[in-house]
């Protein structure tokens, strides 16, 4: 699968324990960020929870219980957001275990879209 982008893994810009990552939409079509249900983050084996991740497309961020309102901003198909995530400790420089499940309401779908991907990416030092 294609939705966890294996450039863009990187520690928090803010200097918090965490990091960011790069997803892309798993649909052939762009949606707008309420159609967006989750986007699950597992991180070497143990699930970061939705109150401690972040969802930032062109420059704008929302938090998973902002994204159902929002319906003047969309994830395009191709294009890349950054998932940021805070962490209780920070990443130790190395290879970390990452999976994403993306869950997407579409609306002539009588099931929900979305996909998952799993990948091993490295953190500088």
């Amino acid at each position: 699968m294609y939705i966890v982008c294996e450039e863009g893994f990187r520690a928090r810009p803010d200097g918090r324990p965490g990091g960011e990552l790069e997803v892309r939409m798993p649909y052939y079509r762009g949606l707008f960020l309420s159609m967006v249900e989750a986007v699950d983050l597992t991180l070497d084996g143990v699930p970061v929870s939705p109150e401690h991740t972040t969802f930032t497309v062109h420059g704008n961020t929302y938090s998973f219980e902002e994204l159902p309102t929002v319906t003047d901003d969309r994830w395009e198909m191709g294009e890349r957001a950054v998932l940021g995530f805070e962490t209780a400790e920070p990443l130790a420089p190395g290879e970390h275990d990452i999976a994403v499940s993306v869950r997407l309401r579409i609306s002539y779908m009588p099931v929900p879209g979305g996909g998952r991907d799993r990948k091993r990416l490295s953190l500088e030092a």
